[in-house]
């Protein structure tokens, strides 16, 4: 089963210099990162309440975004760039930090819920309920019982987990260009083995 090619890539994470290194923003240093291999840069668009950019992968230009309305309301950002280049849900692929993952493992997502993240389900809800759009799902690890997420994800890690992270982002992106292309499966393959 071939994917949709790519329209959109979203990173998620919150802004502000203080939150740069958390593992909440794994979302967005991937998004960074994917941005400077392709020489694009991100910058300030008050109408798509974030930070957008272009940037050409496999031959196809791609939307860049950062929604820079704290992870809690990113939907927001991102149902005001489907709307205005008219971008299905199906052609966008958000990146994010998954605690339910150790870290040293990256996964892609073809739909499904929120699974308790809450950038996700600001998406969900923004966009009227859609699920089906891509995922990249960053393993930053667990800490051990509910009532410590909040502090975890908003608290940077170790050096040599964030060194870890890093090196699942580098290996995301060599994959990208084959989701931009909807190479879906070859992708996932991919990704899942080197992880």
């Amino acid at each position: 089963m071939p994917g949709h090619p790519l329209k959109l890539i979203v990173g998620l994470g919150n802004p502000g210099p203080q939150y740069d290194s958390n593992r909440h923003n794994a979302g967005v240093i991937f998004l960074h990162h994917l941005c400077k291999s392709y020489g694009g840069a991100l910058r300030g668009e008050s109408k798509f309440f974030g930070e957008f950019g272009k940037v050409t992968i496999a031959g196809q230009d791609i939307l860049l975004l950062f929604p820079t309305t704290y992870m809690n309301h990113s939907g927001k950002s991102v149902a005001a760039v489907c709307n205005f280049y008219k971008i299905d849900p199906r052609n966008m692929l958000v990146a994010y930090d998954e605690i339910d993952f150790d870290v040293g493992v990256t996964r892609l997502k073809d739909g499904g819920g929120h699974g308790g993240h809450n950038g996700i389900r600001d998406i969900i809800s923004a966009l009227g309920g859609n699920k089906d759009f891509y995922r990249l799902r960053i393993g930053v690890g667990h800490p051990g019982h509910k009532s410590l997420v909040a502090n975890y994800v908003l608290s940077n890690p170790s050096r040599a987990d964030a060194d870890r992270i890093m090196s699942d982002i580098d290996d995301a992106i060599r994959v990208i260009p084959k989701v931009v292309l909807g190479e879906w499966e070859e992708a996932m393959r991919l990704l899942h083995t080197d992880s």
